[in-house]
């Protein structure tokens, strides 16, 4: 049985004041043909930033599971390698990283394509080619992706040897030892790290911005430019990314509390 925290039966005081919070803000929004406005600009933006999101935290969790995996790998040469990688992009600010792939790495890649392309008679490409938002995604799978491979290196070798060792003696292979003993214990451990990561990307996808990419703190700040309305304009964003953040916290929370009672039967 795994134990829960006492803060699990707790009311939920902290929720009662975001969501009376949330609901004046709301009201605010409907009732006001300025915040109106806004909302309708900023919501355009809403698919981009949950497009970066999705497939920058899928991407960033297959190159992390991928880089703990070589992190706990036999060979010497790949474990400094995976830990080289690791420290190094845990060692770069995510905006800094995403100015360095935007205006470094796209055009050294574009560069790269060009080369082998007329070798290969394929056509030639230019930078501008290239999107935004692509470079943006590449850089933040770049930078989560070492923070996620702690999460999944921590959580593998939270698993008992004894398991692997009895897998092992019952003629399992690697990968069977990994899918059905491995990984799914491994997993409600990290299962929580995660969330709060997924939550952490949803924040920082605003980061974005900075490379123009029409994101809602992009919207936001072209908006506010034009109409000077600085206050309302920011009092939406801020309920945008709070309204997305708490919901998706809230749907963690309950699928924890779900997996917690499964384990206690």
């Amino acid at each position: 049985m795994i134990p829960t925290s006492p803060n699990d039966d707790d009311f939920p005081w902290w929720l009662v004041i975001v969501g009376t919070a949330l609901a004046w803000m709301f009201w605010q929004v409907w009732s006001s043909d300025v915040y109106s406005k806004v909302l309708e600009t900023l919501s355009k933006g809403i698919w981009i930033t949950v497009l970066v999101t999705l497939v920058s935290y899928f991407a960033a969790c297959v190159l992390g599971l991928l880089l703990a995996l070589g992190a706990l790998s036999r060979s010497l040469i790949i474990r400094q390698l995976c830990r080289l990688y690791v420290e190094v992009m845990r060692g770069i600010p995510i905006i800094v990283l995403l100015l360095y792939v935007a205006f470094v790495l796209a055009p050294a890649l574009v560069a790269l394509w060009n080369w082998a392309a007329e070798g290969l008679g394929f056509d030639p490409i230019r930078g501008r080619d290239f999107p935004f938002l692509w470079r943006a995604v590449i850089a933040l799978t770049l930078a989560y992706s070492s923070f996620l491979a702690e999460v999944f290196r921590a959580g593998l070798m939270s698993v008992d040897k004894g398991q692997i060792e009895a897998a092992e003696a019952l003629g399992l292979s690697r990968w069977q030892r990994f899918r059905h003993i491995v990984f799914p214990q491994a997993f409600r451990t990290i299962l929580p790290p995660l969330g709060n990561d997924f939550v952490a990307m949803i924040k920082d996808s605003s980061l974005v911005s900075v490379l123009g990419v029409t994101d809602i703190t992009q919207l936001g700040k072209v908006t506010a430019a034009g109409n000077f309305r600085y206050f309302e304009t920011y009092n939406v964003v801020a309920l945008m990314y709070l309204t997305m953040t708490i919901a998706l916290s809230l749907a963690l929370r309950k699928f924890e509390r779900g997996m917690r009672r499964q384990d206690a039967r």
